[in-house]
């Protein structure tokens, strides 16, 4: 007797394939995960024939059949990860190469029993054919291999399953174009509802060892990161002296060995029913027992099937994972904790060839210091656009890299075209760590890896191979312009690496979300390090912005027909306004750029620009320009104006690059070079962020912008350094922001933030919506409640198998998906949604469910409406309110009237007309008097098919030409971060001594250089030549500073670059970390301003502030003492050689 033998008189094919896989068990193993696949296929098919509850979906291969809706309910989920787990299994048998083994068969076979014995439990036709109340598998009866037996090839069995699927295709086909098949297929469906219904009355006892299913769910894992679960010595591995065990033997669940037979890893399964921590001290004992026999200590990885932790014990804290390690990155871990491996990061010096700015090397030091020695795992860097922040993470990658702290790395950015300027520059300065473009090639290996958010999400679902980027693959992960925005989207990512993170953001660190700072685990407004704006150009590495206001009338305040002259009310009468005819008496202000556009407007701001810009090429020429323009139409007509106001360019002088364009990138590289056209270029979105042209001199802000990262990504543009611009030794100084849409009022005064979107999804808040309403449903129908009818009831039961449906459609093995298995399995289930007799209690178990709200689910795919979507939420919160009496109903309620109201204007639409006294009942106060939760739903259910003919057409751009009133005045952009005060960086110089910086007297004391006696002379002469300058003040300051030379610099300060520079080879030669960088900062900056610091001065503030034991704290007496001699020379450069100071 056979395992299968209870389901051949009702399938008698399905029957024959178990059979089939049964048989081969042992002899064949390759081919009987072949059968068992076989089987579940068949049975899927025949349920699909046979259960009218079952809906197809679009794709009908095997796995989109599994993971229909419909069909998840129906299997529930210990069974679908049954026939998932066969169907992987069989897919593994055909398409990889690695031997098997009757322990691969057998597990399989056995889940092919429990499968079976579910199906022939609910769709017997008899009782007789039901299997027996708690038969279990019986593996002794699992035949032994016939001799002479040949195992089938991996090539027989891929044409065995082509010529299967051609089978079933041609069945289906001929299935649906039978009108004979036809029939009996609905008299099949008919006989095994009857059955169906029958066996419904008896209770299903049969023990479906879900906990097999885990471990096999494990096994999986296992091999999506290459490991063989079956291999000998895998599984249940004996380990000697095992501290508290019975004559100190135990088993291991698992252990990974490595190519020299040692284990890497070692892996503690619990229960499900467990937290998977709780097998860690069992998992350390056992790791302490395979070190004393082995002599390397195993990594650490407890699971319970649904979570995963790893635990390095030498090094980290355990922390959660989303899968296990490959062999070579736990080898590569193993190597790291080899004594002198791991360099400290503070013994090497960083490639200054790269960044050798302070600040960016301050910058390395702080991340290398949070991720050695406090183990932080994320780190968060605040760098001004501009000030290399690409060059100070390839400088961090190439320490990383040199300290053999990383190996590969994960570089993820938003944009394309950042996305292939920072593969560039890895190309560039790290030429010896192959770089790979995810977005160009995504089958060739290297070191550093880079790609957009949405590319990488789609890559970590790899189907049923070995997934090539695992959990451990990358050892560093660098986020460009990290925010919790970038978070929401594509944290799967971040979830699902184990790797540390790096975030790069150019928003202020007092303007960094909360939340960011939240995800990063850092102190509000505390970044692992911040280098701003301010700082930048107070330090002279980036040059300022001036703003240059442009008042419209039209843009802040619309245009009303009343103020019109009466040539132009002509006009506006004449203009074609919409289809209709309808001539409105004003425009509104946001309308202005978005859908109508004045010439006038745009020609006055073009004027401004044209004469106040800066200019270049001996000023014949208007400086690179970049103009932000609202929307492609409004870039076009921007365009149009320039070239009618301007046509002796040719239309070559401004062009609109906009990523629609085909010549954007080429457009992009012609504006990148100085003397080539376009020297204007108009911008959507496109050029706000990622583009580096240092010749930019102009910015026009033609919008509005309400975020603040995108303003100062924006501002960004303008701030590089652009030596010789105006020509030889006539430098870039500033650029100037044309600001029409009121922007720098906005962002540099006291005016807040407008709230943000939280960015959720439709589909999630539709979700809650939905949640919340059955939740209120249960209040109102528990006791003390206001009472609910049968018709609520009815539509709580809709709602319930709405949301039970959507979660009975998530593919648990999505990325984003799998780590909320646990809930979905539970809320894939009717039981979990079914109203409890104690309200608080069954709304605080729904509650749960919302975590799952925004994920993705097949049951989604189809609603693709979002007008619909929209009005079901609207007509939610309405029902909502009439339970809660929230002060939102009117609000929801005046809105559905007036959508109402709107439908009704389209009366003569056939679809419309067929719902119109309920529409016009809607539009209506009455039909609101006491309106129920049925009525609303029925509104609802008509209704939002309809909504998306309020409005058939878009609105047709209108130009006008009107006279607008603009003005225009310069200002400053207020650029200071709050707590930052500037004029701490910042000499006071007298006002003569500023107007003559350039003599060569005063040009030498500010670089540092050696004066002679003839420059002391020089000094006193043209001091002495100004009568406002009292010969007696002048001799007391130059006695208090110790000679004249010392006085004048106190003064005009030294050139930061000349204080950087004497303090360069301190810096470099002493691998300084991130504190004593920050310290000789401070030294830079008081010699910047005063021109000379005294050794006694670092033991007050602001030295103190970083040091308050003194530069002891920070430095050995060496590094003191060399530090002093730095001082002293500086110093002593002041006054003519062999002169020392006086008392």
């Amino acid at each position: 007797m056979g395992n299968f033998d209870f389901v051949t008189a009702d399938w008698p094919e399905i029957a024959a394939e178990a059979a089939r896989a049964e048989f081969y068990a042992y002899g064949d193993p390759r081919s009987s995960l072949f059968y068992a696949r076989r089987t579940v296929e068949l049975t899927v098919t025949w349920l699909y024939r046979a259960d009218a509850s079952l809906r197809r979906p679009y794709k009908d291969d095997l796995s989109s059949l599994l993971h229909e809706p419909t069909f998840k309910r129906l299997v529930g989920d210990a069974v679908l990860t049954k026939m998932n787990l066969i169907r992987k299994r069989g897919n593994d048998a055909v398409h990889r190469t690695s031997k098997l083994a009757d322990r691969d068969s057998l597990p399989i076979l056995r889940e092919l029993f429990h499968t079976l014995t579910w199906l022939a439990t609910r769709y017997a036709t008899v009782p007789d054919r039901r299997p027996a109340p708690g038969r279990p598998f019986d593996a002794a009866s699992v035949p032994r291999p016939q001799p002479g037996l040949v195992a089938k090839t991996r090539t027989e069995l891929a044409k065995a399953l082509e010529e299967n699927a051609a089978k079933d295709a041609a069945l289906a086909a001929k299935e649906a174009e039978s009108d004979e098949l036809r029939a009996q297929i609905a008299a099949l469906q008919a006989e095994i509802a009857a059955a169906k219904a029958a066996n419904a009355t008896v209770v299903d006892t049969h023990d479906y060892r879900e906990d097999e299913t885990r471990d096999l769910f494990i096994d999986q894992l296992l091999r999506e990161a290459g490991w063989d679960p079956s291999a000998d010595g895998v599984t249940e591995v004996e380990v000697q002296g095992l501290e508290g065990a019975p004559n100190g033997i135990g088993r291991v669940d698992y252990v990974l060995w490595g190519d020299d037979g040692r284990p890497l890893g070692l892996v503690e399964a619990k229960r499900t029913t467990r937290d998977a921590r709780n097998g860690q001290q069992q998992a350390k004992l056992y790791a302490d027992a395979l070190e004393r026999q082995y002599g390397q200590r195993p990594v650490i990885f407890t699971s319970n099937g649904y979570e995963h932790w790893i635990w390095d014990d030498l090094a980290h804290p355990p922390r959660e994972v989303q899968g296990f390690y490959t062999r070579a990155e736990l080898a590569r871990l193993q190597q790291r904790r080899s004594p002198g491996v791991r360099k400290p990061l503070a013994s090497l010096a960083i490639d200054e060839q790269i960044a050798g700015r302070a600040y960016q090397q301050q910058a390395i030091r702080a991340v290398a210091e949070a991720f050695e020695h406090h183990h932080e795992r994320r780190a968060l860097v605040v760098m001004a656009t501009g000030a290399g922040k690409t060059r100070t993470v390839i400088a961090l990658v190439d320490l990383l890299t040199r300290a053999n702290h990383v190996k590969t790395v994960l570089f993820l950015a938003d944009r394309k075209a950042l996305v292939t300027q920072a593969a560039n520059a890895f190309k560039s300065h790290l030429p010896e760590s192959p770089t790979v473009n995810l977005l160009d090639r995504r089958d060739v290996d290297g070191r550093v890896y880079v790609s957009t958010y949405p590319t990488m999400l789609g890559l970590l679902d790899s189907g049923d191979d070995v997934r090539r980027f695992g959990p451990g693959f990358f050892d560093l992960i660098v986020i460009d312009e990290a925010h919790r925005s970038v978070y929401q989207k594509y944290g799967a990512i971040f979830d699902y690496f184990d790797a540390p993170i790096v975030g790069l953001t150019a928003t202020p660190k007092d303007e960094v979300d909360h939340n960011t700072y939240r995800l990063f685990h850092l102190e509000d407004g505390v970044p692992t390090f911040s280098y701003e704006l301010g700082t930048a150009i107070d330090e002279g590495y980036l040059v300022p912005p001036v703003a240059h206001r442009i008042e419209s009338k039209f843009v802040r305040s619309g245009i009303r027909y009343d103020d019109l002259t009466d040539a132009e009310k002509d006009d506006w009468d004449l203009t074609e306004w919409s289809e209709d005819g309808v001539v409105p008496d004003r425009i509104e202000a946001e309308a202005v750029n978005r859908w109508l556009f004045n010439e006038d407007t745009v020609d006055d701001v073009l004027a401004i620009l044209m004469t106040k810009g800066h200019r270049v090429a001996a000023g014949d020429r208007l400086g690179k320009t970049i103009v932000f323009a609202k929307n492609i139409q409004h870039a076009r007509f921007i365009q149009e104006r320039f070239d009618a106001n301007y046509p002796e360019y040719a239309g070559h002088f401004a062009q609109v690059i906009v990523s629609s364009d085909d010549r954007a990138q080429h457009l992009i590289e012609q504006f990148s070079q100085s003397e080539k056209a376009p020297h204007i270029a108009i911008s959507v979105d496109m050029l706000d962020t990622g583009i580096d042209v240092p010749d930019v001199v102009n910015l026009v802000f033609f919008k509005a912008v309400f975020s603040k990262s995108k303003y100062w990504q924006m501002i960004g543009r303008g701030t590089r350094l652009r030596p010789d611009l105006y020509g030889p030794g006539d430098d870039k100084q500033d650029f100037i922001v044309f600001d029409v849409g009121g922007n720098i009022e906005y962002f540099n005064g006291d005016v807040p933030e407008v709230a943000t979107s939280s960015g959720r999804s439709l589909h999630g808040r539709l979700f809650d919506a939905r949640l919340a309403l059955i939740t209120e449903i249960d209040r109102a129908t528990a006791p003390h409640g206001l009472g609910a009818t049968d018709a609520d009831r009815e539509l709580r039961a809709a709602l319930a198998e709405r949301l039970q449906g959507i979660v009975a459609g998530m593919n648990e093995h999505n990325v984003l998906v799998r780590p909320h298995r646990r809930l979905i399995e539970r809320f894939a289930s009717g039981e979990a949604w079914q109203a409890g007799t104690d309200a608080r209690a069954s709304a605080d178990a729904l509650a749960e469910a919302s975590a799952l709200a925004d994920l993705p689910s097949a049951a989604l795919v189809a609603d693709t409406d979002e007008r619909a979507k929209r009005f079901d939420l609207l007509v939610l919160r309405a029902q909502l309110g009439v339970l809660t009496a929230d002060g939102g109903f009117a609000n929801a309620r005046d809105r559905i009237r007036a959508i109402a109201a709107a439908l009704g204007e389209h009366r003569t639409i056939p679809a419309v007309a067929k719902h119109l006294e309920l529409i016009d009942a809607i539009a209506g106060e009455e039909w609101w008097q006491d309106v129920t939760l049925p009525l609303l739903e029925l509104a609802r259910m008509r209704l939002r098919e309809l909504v998306k003919l309020i409005e058939v057409t878009p609105r047709s751009p209108v130009y006008t030409d009107f006279d607008d009133v603009v003005r225009s005045g310069a200002g400053e952009i207020s650029i200071a971060t709050p707590g930052v005060d500037r004029d701490r960086f910042r000499a006071k110089l007298f006002a003569y001594l500023r107007a003559h910086q350039d003599h060569v007297v005063l040009r030498k004391l500010r670089t540092g250089r050696q004066l002679t006696a003839t420059d002391v002379a020089e000094l006193e002469r043209m001091l002495a030549d100004r009568d406002e300058f009292d010969a007696a003040e002048l001799a007391a300051g130059a006695e208090a500073a110790h000679g004249l030379g010392r006085f004048i610099r106190s003064i005009v300060g030294l050139e930061r670059s000349a204080a950087q520079e004497a303090l360069a080879d301190f810096v470099s030669e002493h691998r300084l970390g991130s504190r004593q960088i920050s310290f000789v900062d401070l030294i830079v900056n008081r010699l910047a301003q005063s021109g000379s610091v005294p050794i006694a001065a670092l033991y007050d503030p602001p030295f103190s502030d970083k040091a308050p034991g003194g530069p002891e704290e920070l430095f050995t007496e060496a590094e003191i003492v060399e530090l002093e001699h730095v001082l002293n020379s500086v110093d002593a450069a002041a006054e003519p050689a062999g002169e020392s100071r006086t008392a």
